[in-house]
């Protein structure tokens, strides 16, 4: 009996259009002619509806110009549009970038006037930001000291992130592209409590007891696990 030959690609609807599970293991060029096949065989869409693709490649790396052929080719359908390619395959570079973005920085020292401490995740500075300084962070910041500069964390666009210090008196605070500077007076009840910043629901920048950050952020518990 002649074993079944295996199928490079697999073209399953859902809800959300269609989405293309193709084989890892078999050459580049081996799927490409398989897909283009089973594309001419089974029609999708019509004159009245757009088809929404997406492709998952599995252990698979692709260039950027075999995802362009890829695309280029599922999209001869002009009714198929690709909306995403998955694969489960990353570049060092980007894990890389991945590790340092999921990272708790820490660094003992003292921001003075016209410097800038800059960390990719989350950074604990132990030490004071003086004013003039500027600390910056892709994820949380945790100031174990004066804070009168400049913080701003979640750089990237993270309106999850916090901060935190010892002594809240910042010239300016903003979290991903919010921005917002201190008030004038603080009575000295207030400048004894270790307090932190956060975005609202509705964007507004919050200033409240660090206590409340357990309660409001609860995935902050990570960093138990990363110190």
């Amino acid at each position: 009996m002649n074993k079944q030959k295996q199928q490079n690609v697999t073209i399953k609807g859902t809800k959300d259009g269609l989405t293309l599970h193709l084989n890892d293991t078999c050459s580049f060029a081996e799927l490409l002619t398989e897909l283009k096949t089973k594309l001419l065989t089974n029609k999708h869409g019509d004159a009245d509806q757009i088809v929404t693709v997406y492709v998952k490649i599995g252990n698979r790396y692709l260039t950027t110009e075999q995802e362009t052929e890829l695309k280029a080719l599922i999209e001869e359908n002009q009714y198929l549009v690709v909306k995403q390619i998955d694969s489960n395959v990353i570049l060092k570079q980007d894990a890389v970038r991945v590790r340092e973005e999921s990272e708790l920085v820490s660094v003992t020292k003292v921001v003075r006037s016209g410097q800038v401490l800059h960390v990719e995740g989350d950074l604990l500075l132990v030490g004071d930001v003086n004013p003039g300084g500027t600390v910056v962070a892709g994820g949380n910041l945790f100031v174990l000291g004066a804070l009168k500069g400049i913080a701003h964390a979640g750089y990237r666009g993270n309106k999850n992130a916090v901060i935190a210090a010892s002594l809240m008196k910042p010239s300016q605070l903003r979290i991903a592209d919010i921005i917002t500077r201190s008030e004038e007076e603080r009575s000295e009840k207030e400048e004894n409590i270790m307090e932190c910043a956060y975005l609202d629901d509705n964007d507004q920048m919050v200033i409240d007891r660090v206590q409340t950050l357990p309660h409001l952020r609860p995935n902050l518990t990570r960093v138990e696990r990363r110190i």
